[in-house]
């Protein structure tokens, strides 16, 4: 009998744990994290949570990889061993057991009787169904006023909870977004040193010639592919942040993937070269705008009456497109700042030199 796929899955994410710690080759350490990420987001592909696996997809294995490789760059090759310690060890597997324990009397997964199933996602999903499902603008309206209750009427559910029901909440990860970058770069403020680029250079007036590594942009075959390519990472962000609506995406994905493309640009042909492209006075200005435009969303919905984050307010004379108004204001809020934090922390990352 063939394992699902899920088991399967599930024992190479454990066995690329184990790998990883047992490496003592850090870039080899940092590879398969990439790698970790990229089998999260098949496990949750197969687990429906497709908009999960979308964020893990950009950020595990495309933007976090970059990071932790600008990282490397300001340490050694290899980890320094230390002296084995039985204390961590036993407080590590203590902790584990607790949580292990902590599930035993969760219910069982895809159990349709459990809490999340029978309660606020159950309802939710009946009201969203209604309404997508009503041919006509009436039986829509009926779907949305029914018993006091209010249906966006999107085909992507996922988008319409996390966007207009669980509004509150959305606002709140952009807030954290937002600090946490301004927590990273605090950390790394400081004096930078610029690393020489020079193709060849002399040591302490001697005639000994030193060889340094060919730049990225030196290489013909890694300017010429990541040309044609980054113009499609751009549009496919620019399809994720507009259809997020209608099908996986939205915000958070959009943005990461608009960082991966002007990273890669800046990986590939130097982040002098990136910053005359994208200075980071423009991203710090867009990590605020984003965050504002989110909040001013909210704030013209209670200037006008309504309740915070309230989007029928937006147009009263149709309010399921004020619905979809509002979240396509919001999510582009989230894809702005997401966009502009994660080139941020890889400017700060990249712009550091070995003391």
């Amino acid at each position: 009998m063939p394992l699902p796929i899920e088991i399967v899955l599930f024992l190479f994410l454990l066995s690329t744990a184990i790998a990883i710690a047992r490496l003592e080759d850090l870039f080899a350490a940092a590879m398969l994290t990439g790698i970790f990420s990229l089998l999260s987001a098949g496990l949750f592909t197969i687990m429906d949570a497709v908009d999960v696996a979308f964020t893990e997809a950009a950020v595990g294995a495309g933007v976090a990889t970059v990071f932790i490789l600008c990282t490397l760059s300001l340490t050694a090759k290899r980890e320094y061993q230390q002296p084995t310690k039985v204390l961590p060890f036993i407080v590590v597997g203590i902790t584990g057991a607790a949580l292990i324990y902590g599930t035993l009397d969760m219910p069982a997964y895809g159990d349709p009787d459990a809490v999340t199933h029978r309660h606020l996602s159950a309802k939710f999903i009946e009201i969203e169904e209604r309404a997508m499902f009503s041919q006509n603008e009436h039986a829509v309206e009926s779907a949305r006023h029914g018993n006091e209750e209010k249906a966006v009427g999107l085909p992507n559910i996922v988008t319409s909870i996390l966007a207009s029901y669980r509004g509150y909440d959305t606002f709140g990860e952009v807030t954290v977004i937002f600090t946490a970058t301004i927590g990273v770069m605090l950390l790394l403020r400081g004096r930078r040193h610029k690393k020489s680029f020079t193709s060849q250079s002399r040591s302490d007036g001697n005639d000994v010639v030193k060889e340094q590594p060919m730049r990225m942009r030196e290489k013909i075959i890694l300017r010429v592919v990541s040309k044609a390519f980054i113009p499609f990472i751009f549009m496919f962000a620019l399809y994720v942040q507009f259809h997020g609506d209608f099908g996986p995406g939205g915000g958070f994905q959009a943005g990461v993937i608009f960082a991966a493309g002007i990273i890669l640009y800046g990986v590939i042909f130097g982040l002098d070269t990136m910053r005359s492209a994208v200075p980071e006075r423009v991203l710090v200005y867009g990590i605020i705008s984003g965050l504002i435009l989110y909040g001013g969303v909210g704030i013209v919905s209670l200037l006008s009456g309504a309740n915070f984050l309230d989007y029928d307010i937006l147009d009263t004379h149709n309010p399921a497109h004020g619905q979809h108004l509002g979240i396509l204001l919001v999510e582009l809020g989230v894809g702005i700042t997401v966009t502009c934090a994660m080139t941020t922390i890889f400017y700060g990352l990249a712009g550091r030199g070995k003391q």
